[in-house]
């Protein structure tokens, strides 16, 4: 009795205590799935380099680059429905693949976090600033980085006190950036309709949706953009310790993610083409982000603050759910042994990786804080540099589906396509994008800055020196840590096989 007394006194160790679970819903993780790709942001950062590379049909191009998301979501739903492990890709990949695949999966997901959150808040700050007639103080960085980085402390904190508080604030925020863009879109196409446009405004037309109106590399590039318009949504299921019917809900809300991000990008990219026309959007290709700024004011007039609050908004939201992945593969990894075990450590109150979360903030707002103090350009190159991370995950994860599945996928057409095919044919297509973008990458002249790093463009350089650093802290993890690199590659749990019922129900 008296040892029983003594344990309930002493605080928990980490692994006594674990993720808080049934902490939200199918549609709260839905909204963080959403909000973690940053819509609004996206979109703006996006559509004036697209529609410079293929015109008109730009439309068409979003439309592309859903098809290899919707396959490599099909991947994480039926991955996840036989290990609902928070690392994701990092658990599934070595399950099937092995640690040393598994472990470059996990650190690819980490890095994207560091890479891009301090962006993300820079942006919330500039547009929040803009739309509130604050415009000195958003284009002077002695203010607006320290407004950056209090927006990742303060946001970091909101993920450590919990899941149910985080996911509050989501539904707020992607409910405004939605609305706004819908407002945006509707008033846009309005007044193309009503031949009040700008000059060079055009109808929309059914030919748009065709990708391959361009063709070539004009098509290769606007795929590239594509996938990083999308990226994200898979924060959903990283939360899959901590969603309601963990073993499905998860992996549905990242497939529906990416099914209504379609339809918010096809109907805003089609209001902003006809609206817009080409030549305006092609010739302030490089304003990046503030695009979305220039179209307000001309479309809206005094009522422009609604679509600069959108981005805002939007990238506010993805500031607080892009934490998350980084933050919950770390966690994973350090339960396994791949990473040092402080990692692991779940706070006793909320019941999140308080550790892990503070960590990935750190690192990212030290490397915002580095990488500005260079030049602007160089935090843009850095964010190029994401696409040759997403890919290989991405990629990954659907090898490691059709791998881990492999000795089922004849057992039905449900599972040889779903299962099999799709996984591999959407890791075929971003394969294929990564390679692209390596190519385009090598060459300086492609980067932001322009300027030439070892030969090469600067993302690229970016992109070989994480994949460095990454294999560099394995290798000597490796050395101090033996017992995860015994694990050995596995097969999917014949009884979680995906099999039809007599009522004709999956199982």
């Amino acid at each position: 009795m008296t040892h029983g007394v003594e344990r309930e006194a002493q605080p928990p160790a980490p692994e006594e205590v674990g993720l808080k679970a049934n902490a939200i819903g199918f549609l709260d993780a839905l909204v963080i799935g959403l909000n973690a790709t940053s819509p609004a942001y996206s979109l703006a950062a996006v559509i004036g380099a697209v529609v410079a590379l293929v015109g008109v049909y730009a439309p068409g191009v979003v439309l592309a680059s859903f098809v290899p998301m919707l396959l490599i979501a099909s991947a994480f739903y039926y991955l996840n429905k036989a290990d609902q492990d928070a690392g994701t890709t990092f658990s599934w990949v070595t399950r099937a693949m092995g640690p040393w695949a598994g472990w470059l999966g996990g650190w690819a997901i980490m890095m994207t976090g560091v890479l891009v959150v301090g962006s993300l808040a820079d942006v919330a700050v500039r547009f929040g600033l803009l739309a509130v007639n604050l415009d000195d103080w958003a284009d002077n960085e002695a203010i607006r980085q320290p407004l950056a980085v209090f927006v990742i402390i303060a946001l970091t904190a909101l993920c450590v006190i919990g899941t149910e508080a985080s996911a509050r604030v989501q539904r707020v925020l992607i409910l405004a950036q939605v609305a706004f863009l819908l407002v945006f879109a509707i008033v846009a196409i309005s007044r193309v309709y009503a031949d009040n446009g700008l000059p060079d405004s055009i109808e929309p037309s059914w030919s748009w949706l065709n990708p391959f109106g361009e063709g070539g590399s004009p098509l290769t590039g606007g795929l590239l953009l594509g996938v990083f318009m999308y990226w994200g949504w898979e924060s959903a299921v990283n939360l899959t310790e901590e969603v309601e019917d963990s073993a499905t809900a998860p992996g549905r809300a990242g497939i529906w993610s990416t099914i209504l991000l379609l339809v918010t990008y096809l109907s805003v990219c089609i209001a902003v083409v006809a609206y817009a026309g080409t030549t305006f959007l092609a010739e302030n290709a490089d304003e990046e982000e503030s695009i979305f700024a220039l179209l307000a004011n001309e479309a809206m007039g005094g009522w422009d603050w609604v679509v600069l609050l959108a981005v805002s908004t939007s990238a506010f939201a993805s500031t607080q759910t892009t934490i998350i992945p980084a933050s919950r593969t770390a966690l994973s990894m350090a339960r396994r042994g791949a990473l040092p075990r402080q990692f692991a450590r779940i706070n006793p109150r909320f019941r999140t990786p308080d550790i892990a979360t503070w960590w990935v903030a750190a690192v990212a707002i030290v490397w915002y804080v580095v990488v500005n103090q260079i030049s602007e350009n160089a935090l843009f190159d850095s964010l190029t540099a994401l696409s040759l991370l997403i890919a290989f995950y991405y990629a990954l994860t659907g090898v490691a589906c059709a791998v881990y599945y492999r000795r089922h996928l004849t057992e039905s057409a449900r599972n040889f396509f779903l299962i099999g095919v799709g996984p591999l044919v959407g890791a075929g297509l971003l394969a294929w994008l990564l390679v692209e973008s390596v190519r385009d990458m090598a060459d300086p002249e492609n980067s932001y800055s322009g300027d030439s790093w070892l030969g090469l463009g600067p993302p690229l350089v970016i992109g070989i020196g994480i994949t460095a650093v990454g294999v560099a802290i394995m290798l000597v993890w490796r050395v101090r840590s033996a017992a995860f690199w015994s694990e050995r590659r596995g097969v999917v749990d014949p009884a979680l096989v995906p099999r039809k019922s007599a009522a004709g129900k999956e199982s």
